[in-house]
This record gives structure tokens, sequence and C-alpha cells, in this order.
């Protein structure tokens, strides 16, 4: 009999750690060619919004950035913010209400924020920091964007807020002052700052509408605010942190869930005389007298901070708001009129979370396949794994494709024909009214199921690493915490409107009764055929089960009465998901005829076929290539079989 040797805490088997390799490269050397990436799907983004050739600083830029998000330094920082989370400090020593510093939050997490600013997260978007004007800048600050969010511990929330208040405040930065003096002044002076890629000068925002009664029906706010009589304006005639001017509202009220507490300024809504109204408002204000920080809170006041499943490391907050000096933005009791252009922005920032983080997810899969040991082999070679996670593979690029279609659309929305490449001419309108509608279909659909399928695809991640996924692992930089990501992209679906709400909010906009044409069919039914026109003679059987999925769409919202539409809303997302996902998968193929995108694209068609459909089977034929087919698709053109693999250990 053969000697058994026991093992121990510190001998026999050990796992060996996967690497991860950056999710895109590039040199001046392959600029004639294009870039190689590990994320196969931002790359070929890229080069369907981008110039191609690719700009070198852009490729640069993503390259160095790639690289900086996967750096020990850069990681530290995130198990810092995950694990050393927010703490609330109300009174001061002698139980006086503490109106200086009642929030206080990681280093960890200053120093994401700080990361962030400087990489453009915000800025890139905005004309003043592009390199030149002649690519979609969107694009550009939301691939930067994709690359930070498994990394970035939800420090992207407050940028998403941060964004949304840019883009409503760039619409008011001339209205003139009129009965509030310093309004124009104040209002440009912190869009620089919100757009700003200087860590030390910069801002972010929060947007703060939740409250106890009303959840996301923002109808219900308690909140108000009121005119300052002139006697009340003379006698507080103190300026904001940074000597802006005060404005001449008063508000007062309770915020139940505001993330970002430790914003610089935010954009709330609260009641007047003329109705919902909405307002910005420095957190901060000089203090009467002299203090050791100079500034307190501008009649804010924490009353305690959220215990949540994920998003540990942002604070989140329930807020007291005692005769906070504002601005009234826009016009009195345009509110909700003057917040929808930020709640667009944030739901397409949410979304892109939610495929930021499968990604990284995927990622770690990826690398622990490739070195997992079971059963005498690696993962690798198992071809129901492989078949699983390619499986969630085809679910990711269709839902990155729809996401960057969004970006891309929003981009062309605000730079015109300077944001359309040769490429993507096709699934772009040219009309900037087309584009908008479009847009405002899209936007609700993605936020919607790519932030669900970011939920059920990590799950399936976590899984496919066994027990170690389930952990927190947070050593080795955490950067194979999965767990981590799962948690924090449970709040996707939550977030700027549950996956109820993006139904009702889809449902307005191809069921108002004020518009007396068909919204659907013009809109989004034309950019549909347009795009299967393009991609007909490639991929005819397939055309035709988009086709079909498209008219069970069209009868569906032509056919059913507005209170059973409304019971059937979520089969509405899911049809325009599916719908505009194929389209898009076999539009890119079509630019190289690539053999991986082409059965991405494929799979996809049929995992979203009607069941009176008829489906063909794998469209290789022998199994074994199916299975080489799974193995390119989820690990990559360039992975070898096993023999290799096990060398490699």
């Amino acid at each position: 009999m053969a000697h058994l040797t026991p093992s121990s805490s510190t001998s026999g088997f050990f796992q060996a750690l996967p690497t991860l390799p950056p999710q895109y490269t590039w040199s001046a050397s392959e600029q004639a060619t294009g870039s190689q990436s590990d994320d196969r799907v931002l790359a070929r983004v890229l080069n369907l919004y981008l110039p191609d050739p690719p700009t070198p600083q852009l490729s640069k830029h993503f390259h160095d950035f790639s690289r900086l998000v996967l750096h020990p330094s850069t990681l530290q920082h995130t198990v810092n913010a995950e694990t050393n989370q927010p703490t609330l400090h109300p009174l001061t020593t002698f139980g006086e209400i503490n109106t200086t510093d009642p929030l206080r939050t990681s280093e960890g997490w200053r120093s994401l924020k700080h990361i962030q600013t400087q990489a453009g997260i915000v800025g890139y978007g905005y004309p003043q920091y592009t390199l030149h004007q002649t690519f979609n800048r969107r694009i550009h600050q939301f691939a930067t964007l994709h690359l930070w969010h498994g990394t970035a511990a939800l420090a992207t929330c407050p940028m998403a807020m941060t964004d949304g208040a840019a883009v409503l405040l760039r619409r008011h930065l001339d209205d003139p002052d009129h009965d509030q003096p310093g309004r124009k002044q104040t209002l440009t002076e912190s869009y620089r700052r919100l757009t700003s890629l200087d860590s030390s000068y910069a801002w972010t925002s929060g947007q703060w509408m939740t409250e106890r009664t009303g959840g996301s029906d923002v109808s219900n706010t308690e909140t108000t605010a009121r005119r300052m009589t002139p006697s009340e304006i003379q006698s507080d005639f103190s300026t904001d942190a940074h000597g802006l001017p005060l404005g001449p509202w008063l508000i007062n009220g309770f915020k139940w869930f505001s993330s970002a507490t430790d914003a610089d300024m935010a954009v709330l809504l609260a009641q007047t005389s003329k109705g919902l109204s909405a307002f910005y408002a420095p957190l901060r204000r000089q203090t009467p007298t002299l203090s050791r920080s100079g500034s307190q809170m501008n009649g804010v006041r924490p009353q305690r901070l959220k215990s949540k499943l994920g998003t540990k490391g942002l604070p989140t907050a329930e807020l007291e708001i005692k005769n906070m000096r504002a601005f009234l933005i826009g016009t009195e009791g345009q509110g909700v009129k003057e917040i929808s252009s930020i709640l667009n922005i944030t739901r397409l920032h949410t979304a892109s979370g939610g495929a930021g983080y499968l990604s990284r997810g995927l990622a770690v899969s990826r690398a622990y396949t490739q070195v997992r040991e079971v059963r005498g082999g690696l993962l690798a070679d198992n071809p129901q794994h492989l078949s699983w996670m390619a499986t969630e593979t085809v679910k990711y690029t269709a839902n990155t494709n729809l996401v960057f279609l969004g970006v891309a659309l929003l981009g062309a929305s605000e730079q015109g024909d300077a944001a359309r490449t040769p490429a993507s001419s096709s699934i772009i309108p040219k009309d900037k009214n087309t584009i908008d509608v479009l847009l405002r279909i899209l936007t609700p659909v993605m936020k919607a199921q790519v932030t669900l399928n970011s939920v059920s695809g990590l799950q399936a991640c976590m899984e496919s690493l066994g027990g170690v996924g389930y952990c927190e692992n947070n050593e080795d930089g955490g950067v194979m915490n999965i767990a981590r990501l799962f948690r924090d992209a449970a709040v996707g679906p939550i977030w700027e409107g549950t996956t109820s709400v993006m139904a009702e909010d889809v449902l307005r906009v191809i069921k108002n009764p004020k518009v007396k044409t068909d919204v659907l069919d013009q809109v989004f039914g034309e950019w549909t055929r347009a795009a299967l026109q393009a991609v007909r003679s490639e991929f005819p059987a397939e055309v035709t089960i988009v086709e079909n999925r498209y008219a069970a769409l069209k009868q569906m919202v032509g056919g059913l009465k507005a209170h059973e539409l409304h019971r059937r809303g979520r089969e509405v997302l899911e049809h325009i998901e599916a719908v505009a996902c194929a389209c898009l998968l076999m539009y890119d193929t079509c630019l190289d005829k690539d053999e991986v995108a082409m059965a991405i694209a494929k799979r996809w068609v049929r995992m979203i076929a009607l069941p009176s459909d008829t489906v063909q089977g794998g469209s290789l034929g022998a199994w074994e290539k199916e299975v080489e087919l799974d193995r390119r698709i989820f690990l990559g053109s360039d992975t070898l079989p096993s023999t290799r693999a096990q060398a490699r250990l």
C-alpha cells in the first residue's frame, strides 16, 4: 500500500492564482490593424463608434487606464473603501450638533474619486476636454467608465449624478438672474467644477429625489421651498464654502435615500406654491464665525447611514434639511421636466455599470477556468462549463452592444455628424429628433434589462468559481471578489427606477395619448427595418426570426388596451431588448465577417426566437466543433487546448 501523505495548511495542493489580463491593449505598431483586447466586446464597440484607424491618443488612454484599474496600488483603495465603511458623527465632543464634519469616509473611497476624476469619467464627455472634435465624446467617456466599473466600488455613483447635474446646468448657463442675483455666476462656476479633470478643483453632485412617501413617485414629495424675504436675505449675506453666492430660497424637508452624501452640491426637488420645482444647492457654506474648517453644512443634517446589501463604501444617508439655501433651476413648478435630463443620464450610467460589473466577473471566470484543475483536467476542457459560460458571454455581448448604442445616440444628439463614423452610419439616425426619441425608448429598456442580466450573469460567474466565488476574496487586492460585484450589481434594477417603473416609462413614450402617430413603429420600427436590411443577405433566416419578434411586439402594443398592456409591461421591455440586440450583433458581424462574432449573433437570435419559429441547431454541425466554438466565445480566439494550458501551470 502506497504511503499517504496528509495535507496541511502549508503543504499539499495549492490552487494557482488566476491572472487577469488588461481589458484593452494597444501599441503604436498595431495602429494599422487595430487593437487587441481581453474584452473583445469593448474592442469591437470602439471599432464601430470611433474613427478607423483608432486615434493614438485615445488608444493609449484606454491602454494605460486598463492597466491602472488592475494595479495593486489601485485595488488596495477598492478593498479599503469596501472594508472601512462610512461613519456618521452627529454630535460634537460636548453634545452639540456637528455641523462641520458629521460624515467621514475612508481614504480608499476618496482616492477612488480622485482617480476617476483625473481619468475623465465625467470630463471626457464634455467638449472642453476632448482631444479633438471629430469623434463621439460620449463613447470616449463611457469606454473609460466600462474599464473602471469593476474596480470602482461604486465610486461611479456620484459621477453619474455629477454627469446628470452637468447636463442640467449646461442648459441653464445663459439664463438671466432675474430675481436670483448671482445664479448665473454660481451655475457657471459649478458647471466648470463638475466637468473638471483636476481632482483638487472638481466637484461631485448629489441627486436628492427619494422620500418616504413616494419612492420613485416624486409627485408625493413633502420637501418644501419658500422664497426668502428681503430682510432675511439682508441678515444672511454669507456665501457658500467657495465664495459663491447663496440662493434666495429656503428648503425644508426630509430625503429618505440620498447617495453621494459627501458631494459638493445637490440637485433636489421641493414643493413651492406653483408645484414641484428643481433646485440647486451647495452642501457647505461659510460659517458665521471662524471655525476649524472654515465652512459648515448648508442646512443639511445626516440622520443615519443606510445599511445596504452592497455599495458598502458609498455613503447613503437619510437627510434632514432645515433652511438650506438654494437657487431655483428653470421654471417654478416644472421640476419633473427639469430633472428628466438627469434621470436619462443616470439611467444610462446604471446600465453601463451592469455591463461593466459583468465584464469583470467574466474576466475572473475566464482566468480561473484556465488554471482550475478538476478531476485531472482543467475547467477549460470541460464542455459543459464552456457551453454554460459561452451562453453568459453571448448575453453580455448583446447587452454591452445595447449600452453603447445608447451612448452613441447620446453623443450624436449632442454633437451631430461629428459623432458618426462610416461604420455606424446605418444604425445612428441622422435626424436629431429621431435620435432623441429612439434614445428615449431605449434608455429605460437598457437600464432594466442590462442590470437584470448583470445580476444573473454575476451569479453564474460566482458559481463558476465554486466555493471560492461565494467568498469575500479581499486578499490579493480583491481582484477575485466576484461577491462584491454581485452585491453592488444587485442595486442596478432598483436605482433610478425599478424594472416596473422602466416598463411604465417606455409605455408613456410609445402609447402617449397626446401623440397621434405610431411612435413605436415610426422610430424603433424604422430603425429595426433599416438595421435588418443591412444584414439580410448575410443572415436571411435570422432576419426572419427577428422580424417575427418585432411583429409580436407591434401586435401587443397596438392590440391591447392600456390596463392589459400595463400588466405586460415587462414583456415589452424584453421584446425591445431582444430585437435591438439582435440587430446590433448581426450588424457588427457584417462589418468584418468575424467567425466568433457571427456565432454570437446567431446564438442570440436562437435564444430570443419565438416558440413558433423554426430554429436550426448548431451552425457547425458536429458537437466537437460546437465545443471549440464555445471555447473561443468564452475564453478568446487565441486560447489553446489543455496540453498547452497544463504546461503553463
